[in-house]
């Protein structure tokens, strides 16, 4: 039997597969009806606003460790010549 065009879905759909993990956490009675009206508020699920919220501080987390590494492994600033006294804090900041 030949289908009708019409009735052909055409769209292109991508499914992305990850792995998920089940953890089970104790809230505070007043932690956890916070998060259920917040998860209401977006229209998500508590599991997901908590996963974001982890993923966020995680994503923080990584960025603020790398920024700490790049000032650290940049090469340090002579505040004088070999023989001279330090700048003055008025020199150093403009004021």
């Amino acid at each position: 039997m030949k289908v009708p065009n019409r009735w052909l879905d055409t769209n292109i759909v991508l499914h992305y597969s990850s792995v998920m993990k089940n953890v089970t956490i104790t809230l505070d009675e007043n932690v956890a009806r916070w998060a259920r009206i917040r998860a209401a508020e977006l229209n998500t699920s508590v599991s997901r606003l908590v996963g974001d919220m982890l993923r966020q501080k995680m994503d923080d987390d990584e960025r603020y460790d790398r920024a700490g590494h790049e000032f650290l492994s940049q090469k340090p600033l002579k505040l004088r010549k070999a023989g001279s006294k330090y700048p003055r804090r008025e020199e150093l900041y403009g004021r």
